[in-house]
């Protein structure tokens, strides 16, 4: 019996171990090369809250006069873990040649997890404007302080808002993964290239897909389950999907979206606009319009499909 399982590992090694049953699945790493580490990503995620919202993560308080000295030791750690996951990523790039590997590459990572750092205060500021927002959009809402410490959309925010950073500083694979992980904690589906405008909340939050290419304008305010995706892909001369072109809404200034909505495809919803639930939307929307599913009485439920009708606003 002992040989017969010895026999059947023995058969399962060779066949994991042959290259070509990978049909490019196999990742080039080089020896000594970094993995991308969850833990160590898990924390790059508490130390920027703690650095963004001191008092609420990590152990320095807003009343505690040793607020820097917190401050500065989390940002020392923050660049030393972030500079290996940067590298790591980079490392995972295959277009990266031999003149950056080694030091090259590590002093390339250390500089772009200072940048990042110091873009901090501004995704501060533009954190302090969602909390404000979500704040003012929930009549629930009983102080900036529960808005920080409980709600999912700013969680998720402030990992978006960071990963966003490092996608625009060219950082690959290490902005998905962060965004991954935001997207298992609070159930907020945010890709890291999608562009987002200050003022901006999604009230529940459970549900919510923002798509790679999607631009979102100010003040916008999204309900759970709704997708802001794209359509099916075109293909090319080979059968394959056309990736890496514009294919995700554009929503103006102070648009409203209610809850469980898709909107898809590259369309355009105008400032104010405001989408009632349930809609499913391929087109673009005037400003000021309000798009709502058309009432059928009961009897026509079985025989005819709603469509989006538009409403100007008084």
């Amino acid at each position: 019996m002992l040989n017969k399982n010895a026999t059947i590992i023995a058969d399962a090694v060779r066949s994991l171990g042959d290259a070509t049953t990978l049909q490019g699945l196999f990742c080039p790493r080089r020896p000594g090369e970094p993995l991308p580490s969850g833990p160590r990503l898990r924390e790059v995620i508490d130390l920027c809250r703690a650095l963004l919202f001191p008092g609420f993560y990590g152990e320095a308080t807003t009343a505690d006069t040793s607020l820097s000295y917190h401050i500065g030791v989390d940002a020392e750690r923050l660049f030393s873990v972030l500079s290996e996951q940067i590298e790591a990523g980079l490392c995972f790039r295959r277009a990266v040649t031999d003149d950056l590997y080694g030091t090259g590459l590590r002093a390339r990572a250390a500089e772009m997890a200072a940048r990042l750092i110091g873009r901090l205060p501004e995704v501060r500021r533009l954190l302090i404007s969602d909390v404000q927002a979500a704040y003012n959009g929930d009549p629930a809402a009983e102080s900036h302080d529960e808005i920080i410490s409980c709600y999912p959309v700013i969680k998720a925010l402030t990992v978006y808002r960071v990963a966003h950073e490092l996608v625009l500083l060219d950082v690959p694979l290490i902005p998905r993964i962060l965004s991954e992980m935001a997207h298992s904690e609070t159930g907020i589906d945010i890709h890291p290239a999608a562009t987002i405008g200050a003022r901006f909340t999604i009230d529940h939050g459970t549900g919510v897909v923002i798509g790679a290419t999607c631009i979102i304008g100010e003040g916008v305010k999204l309900y759970q389950g709704v997708t802001l995706g794209a359509r099916s892909f075109p293909l090319d001369e080979n059968g394959n999907p056309i990736k890496h072109f514009p294919r995700h809404p554009i929503l103006g200034n102070d648009v409203i979206v209610y809850s469980n909505s898709t909107i898809l495809g590259r369309i355009t919803i105008g400032d104010g606009a405001v989408i009632g639930g349930n809609v499913w939307l391929t087109h673009d929307v005037p400003p000021g319009a309000i798009i709502r599913q058309t009432p059928c009485a009961p009897e026509q439920k079985k025989q005819i499909v709603q469509r989006p009708i538009v409403e100007e606003k008084n």
